[in-house]
């Protein structure tokens, strides 16, 4: 019974360890615990989400082979979010694709019975700043979206884009300050 109290929310540092004890069950938590952040993250480099949804795979992969040189300096989120966005950025730079807006970048929103016109109005608005979000400096982008979609900190942030908690603090800035300058607020 102890062991099942153990399992209900292990740490990731305890499921880094069974991963590394070859658990695949550990592997399979944290994957779940991190998907949507990783995913997020890529998107946030490739405005693609299916170009994301790869680079979110092999970065899973990419950190599970390299659990072993996992040293623990960072919180295994921050390590996994660096591995995620060097490896969005590595994919973006092999496709060299175009920058365009198309119709499934906006996505759909859940109706909820409410006011068709308002409904059109936020789908619009919600597309207006993804749009602008995507003009940002990547490091303001990323800065903006992990602060603001995930709560990470300013420290986390710097970690993952690769800078210092200043630098993250001052993109994120810079990044807010841009976003309300295009959107005319």
């Amino acid at each position: 019974m102890v062991e099942d109290s153990r399992l209900a929310s292990p740490t990731d540092e305890e499921l880094v360890q069974r991963v590394r004890e070859g658990d695949e069950q550990a592997m399979n938590v944290l994957v779940d615990r991190h998907h949507v952040v990783v995913f997020r993250t890529c998107a946030a480099i490739l405005n693609d989400e299916d170009l994301a949804a790869d680079a979110s795979q092999n970065s899973f992969i990419k950190a599970f082979k390299a659990v072993a040189r996992f040293r623990g300096e960072a919180a295994f989120r921050t390590w996994l979010l660096a591995i995620a966005g060097n490896e969005a950025r590595g994919l973006l730079r092999k496709v060299k694709r175009r920058r365009e807006d198309r119709l499934e970048d906006v996505g759909v929103l859940p109706s909820g019975g409410g006011d068709p016109s308002a409904e059109v109005t936020l789908q619009s608005e919600v597309a207006r700043v993804r749009a602008v979000l995507a003009d940002l400096p990547e490091k303001q982008r990323l800065s903006v979206s992990l602060r603001i979609f995930e709560g990470l900190s300013f420290r986390e942030i710097g970690e993952t884009i690769d800078s210092t908690e200043g630098s993250a603090r001052v993109n994120y800035h810079h990044g807010i300050q841009r976003l309300r300058e295009l959107l005319g607020s």
